[in-house]
């Protein structure tokens, strides 16, 4: 395999070229594909190459986009190209993330890597006039005991010239012990019929605490493309002198005219992981087999969000929880967690069994024992405000019932992004009770919890959902569930539907949420299984989970501009809502006494009586993190004024 073909190439004494690039700083989770963005950077640079192997980069341009506060710096080779193909030993991060790794090309290389012929394609590169026919070379250490590469080399079936590289590293490949991993693509194109020359990179970096599995992790994601080459030209051989990477003044930096918005990248392509580094991580574990791909350790102490370590509510009292989490490597990941509800004086456990069944495909097994849930059709505040409001002023948003049992679920990408899962549950289902009386800090006094009836669900969900395409300006997301299910030897059929649009300004400065939700319920079913509505998060403005029925539909608009960046934004909202379907003999009734089942009845809900509407306007604060909103009820209802902060962050509230 050829990688220096310029320096040999006698006709080739000089290339300058352009590139233009980003990078990405966001938070992803990994079960799951939503994804927050913490900080966009745009690059531009200039390339220098002479022969036979001297080469320079200058930054030229350089600006940054926060969406959220941090204090986040990159390593200098994460803002510019790799020009020689890593060289022989591969560095990233100035050494600081992977140091002296050996390049599968370099001398020697047979006696540290195996490699196997595994295709034959051809590609359409930049420049080429034709497609280019290459061979796939499966790349993977011969002791996964050392810092190696494992993934793709891609070779000019003509030439043996280097096109294209996808890889990652084995773990004592990392310096990091922060390092989850590293996945990395490097693009070359044909230029001038002959030179094959940077065309494209992409990379991905993962990092969490090494003792902490924690329900989000840090990722850095960068894309560069290079372009506009000129060979043969003049370039002053003071160019070289110095050091490889030079910048120019932080004013020169931000006066650069930048050929695309800071943010037209992201538009396009969103923040997931792109195409050609899908399938890296899959390959390599295919590769080493049952060796583990992460640079964290096997075991590490779990925490899914705040409120699975530490929470409050009028149920529960007080209640703690701690997490393990196992992963022995592709394809299997085990979750374990318990806790101890010291209202009740009972213990809560959970765990979870997962594996990767296919690159898009998973199942997963989940057991739980006294698992708390929450009542409603979703949940109306963060958890953690929900402790803070409960301790403080007496407001417990949640009403709890536990539910001990099994769930055995299956979901893959099936096509055009859509996610397709089924889910098969068997658990008995048992009321919580009033354990607090009053607020710990205050004397206000806690409403009643909300009783279920008791006893054995066994239920059949089948979904079909398209997933937020995270980060866009414009995106849409839905999804389509239908329950069928049997309580107390009598069945029930629960369809539901949910959608949501987002669309912004190219700057991300104005943006409006539009969100509908619609169900029903045929059939004999359990108080649990019908849907409620009222309140924060679903009909502000009127009582808290004031309405039930065994059909609804609801929709909520909301919209902000932001007028003093980052700090404040206007925001309007709104929503139309209704409920009903639930009467005397009708499912929820007892048929012989012909009243309403004894747990729905204790709720003191009713039907909504037509259409119910609410608006309201507030403010959101520090880079949209703090809502503050007055709502009012346009139907008989009450205003409310309602604390809240941004939605990507209730999962791990």
């Amino acid at each position: 395999m050829q990688r220096m073909l310029p320096a040999r190439d006698t006709l080739l004494r000089n290339y300058t070229a352009l590139a233009e690039g980003f990078v990405y700083f966001y938070l992803d989770r990994r079960d799951n594909e939503e994804r927050t963005l913490v900080k966009t950077d745009q690059v531009a640079l200039q390339l220098f190459w002479a022969a036979p192997d001297r080469s320079m980069q200058r930054i030229v341009g350089l600006r940054d986009a926060s969406r959220l506060p941090n204090r986040m710096y990159y390593h200098l080779d994460h803002l510019t190209v790799v020009q020689d193909g890593f060289g022989d030993l591969i560095r990233m991060g100035d050494g600081d993330e992977v140091r002296d790794v050996p390049h599968p090309a370099a001398p020697g290389s047979d006696s540290i890597y195996e490699f196997r012929l595994a295709d034959s394609l051809t590609l359409q590169l930049p420049s080429a006039v034709e497609p280019i026919r290459v061979y796939e070379l499966e790349v993977r250490p011969r002791s996964v005991d050392r810092p190696a590469i494992v993934g793709s080399v891609f070779v000019d079936r003509g030439t043996a010239d280097i096109v294209r590289m996808t890889f990652t590293f084995t773990p004592l490949s990392y310096v990091d012990d922060r390092l989850d991993h590293i996945s990395v693509s490097l693009d070359n194109g044909l230029w001038e019929g002959r030179y094959w020359l940077p065309n494209e990179q992409t990379l991905e970096i993962r990092r969490q605490l090494p003792e902490l599995d924690f329900a989000a992790a840090a990722v850095i994601q960068g894309r560069m493309r290079i372009s506009d080459y000129t060979f043969n030209d003049t370039i002053p051989a003071s160019t070289f002198i110095g050091p490889t990477v030079t910048t120019l003044s932080r004013a020169r930096l931000e006066a650069h005219e930048f050929e695309r918005g800071i943010y037209d990248d992201l538009n396009e392509a969103g923040l997931g992981t792109p195409a050609q580094l899908g399938d890296v991580r899959r390959q390599a574990a295919e590769l080493l087999g049952s060796a583990r791909l992460s640079g964290l350790p096997g075991w590490r102490l779990g925490i899914r969000s705040v409120s699975s370590a530490v929470r409050f509510n009028r149920a529960e009292g007080l209640a703690l929880g701690m997490g393990i989490v196992h992963d022995p490597g592709p394809p299997w990941r085990i979750d374990l967690a318990a806790g101890h509800a010291f209202g009740p004086d009972r213990v809560w456990a959970t765990a979870v069994a997962r594996r990767q069944t296919s690159q898009t495909g998973a199942a997963r097994l989940r057991a739980a024992l006294r698992d708390p849930r929450d009542l409603g059709l979703r949940l109306a505040v963060p958890p953690l405000i929900n402790t803070l409001s409960a301790v403080a002023l007496g407001d417990d948003y949640s009403d709890i019932y536990y539910a001990t049992g099994a769930r055995l679920s299956f979901d893959r990408v099936v096509s055009g992004g859509l996610r397709a899962a089924i889910e098969l549950v068997a658990e008995r289902h048992r009321s919580a009770r009033l354990e607090s009386s009053s607020a710990p800090l205050g004397d206000s006094r806690f409403r009643p919890v909300l009783a279920i009836d008791d006893g054995d669900l066994s239920a059949a969900t089948a979904s079909i959902s398209r997933p937020v395409p995270d980060g866009r300006a414009r995106s849409w997301t839905a999804s389509l569930a239908a329950e069928l299910g049997t309580f107390a030897g009598e069945w029930y059929l629960r369809p539901t539907l949910d959608a949501a649009f987002r669309l912004a300004s190219d700057d991300h400065s104005r943006a409006m949420l539009l969100s509908g939700s619609a169900g029903a319920v045929a059939g004999d079913v359990p108080s649990q299984r019908l849907f409620l509505l009222g309140g924060m998060n679903t009909m502000p403005g009127y009582r808290h989970r004031s309405f039930a029925g065994t059909r609804f539909g609801l929709a909520s608009l909301e919209a902000s501009a932001a007028v003093l960046q980052p700090w404040i934004r206007l925001r309007l909202i709104g929503a139309a809502g209704a409920v009903g379907g639930l009467e005397f003999g009708d499912p929820a009734a007892d048929p012989e006494q012909g009243e309403p089942d004894p747990a729905f009845q204790s709720w003191g809900a009713a039907a909504t009586d037509g259409l119910r509407v609410s608006a309201g306007a507030g403010v959101s604060l520090f880079w949209d993190l703090l809502r503050i909103d007055y709502v009012r009820g346009l139907n008989d209802g009450e205003s409310q004024v309602m604390l809240s902060f941004h939605r990507d962050f209730w999962d791990i509230s």
